[in-house]
């Protein structure tokens, strides 16, 4: 019989007598911080097919990692949402974690505003199935969400140039210019769209934004240049060296340890270029 994952000690031992591992009651416990005293269900309903499953999310996803130190656990939510809308095919997941934003103290608005942040990096199919998840989950919480709306005017251009050099340095702006010989307009459109129109508008900080930003672009998988840039942008705004680890980190349980190791070597290039030896 495999072990019960609630009652007394968090967990009750299984048929050998087994408690449950340290490793295992510090997840529970975490899951229960984050989302609340009903966290466990989704695990424990895989007792019946893969027991082991639900104890690997426990022990491991949450007793190992989200239980970290570097990162508050409104700065991994932020990470997790960005990584599985990314990911595109994980509303029962995504619902969870906004589920579990709120718990956090993220508000609504908030949630909403990282997945319109998203689309310049995942485009909006995978925003527009976000929102959706989100709005279930706003309705089954009784959630009133005020949006955040942005007066559309302005010079876009010159507010997004503004942005792009205040976020990733002239090195965003040589990005743009390499574009001028063969799509001048996609680089008119980075600037207008991504940093004209999404990274000015309020409701997250910078440092908030580029948390977002890289669990999208490590879950996407084959974005080794913009991570580039954005592990950059992630340090100029504010986040420390071991942060943008802890980032990396993160995203294992929702993207994989192949997306996250190959996330690392595009980090020791940029802490290298930066001369960051030590985190």
């Amino acid at each position: 019989m495999a072990a019960s994952l609630t009652g007394p000690g968090v967990a009750m031992a299984d048929s050998a007598g087994r408690e449950p591992s340290k490793r295992f009651a510090r997840g529970a416990a975490r899951m229960k911080e984050i989302a609340g005293e009903d966290a466990l269900a989704t695990v424990e309903a895989l007792e019946d097919i893969a027991p082991d499953l639900g104890r690997f999310v426990v022990e491991f996803a949450y007793g190992d990692v989200h239980a970290r130190p570097g990162l508050d656990v409104r700065q991994r939510q932020l990470v997790t949402i960005g990584a599985l809308t990314a990911a595109g095919d994980t509303a029962p997941q995504l619902r969870f974690h906004i589920g579990a934003a709120l718990h956090v103290g993220l508000d609504a608005a908030q949630v909403v505003e990282a997945l319109i942040h998203l689309v310049p990096f995942v485009g909006f199919p995978r925003a527009l199935n976000a929102v959706a998840a989100a709005r279930t989950v706003f309705e089954e919480r009784g959630v009133d969400v005020r949006p955040i709306e942005v007066e559309a005017g302005g010079n876009r251009y010159a507010r997004g140039e503004a942005k792009l050099r205040e976020v990733d340095g002239e090195h965003g702006i040589e990005v743009i210019e390499s574009l001028n010989d063969v799509a001048p307009d996609l680089g008119r459109y980075i600037v207008e769209f991504a940093f004209g129109d999404v990274y000015p508008r309020p409701g997250l900080d910078l440092r908030q934004r580029q948390l977002v930003t890289l669990g999208g672009l490590i879950a996407l998988g084959d974005t080794a240049p913009q991570q580039k840039v954005h592990f950059n942008a992630a340090l100029r705004v504010g986040l420390a060296p071991r942060q943008v680890i802890e980032t990396v980190i993160q995203t294992v349980p929702y993207a994989g340890f192949p997306r996250a190791l190959n996330a690392v070597g595009v980090v020791r290039e940029v802490f290298e270029e930066r001369g960051i030896s030590r985190v």
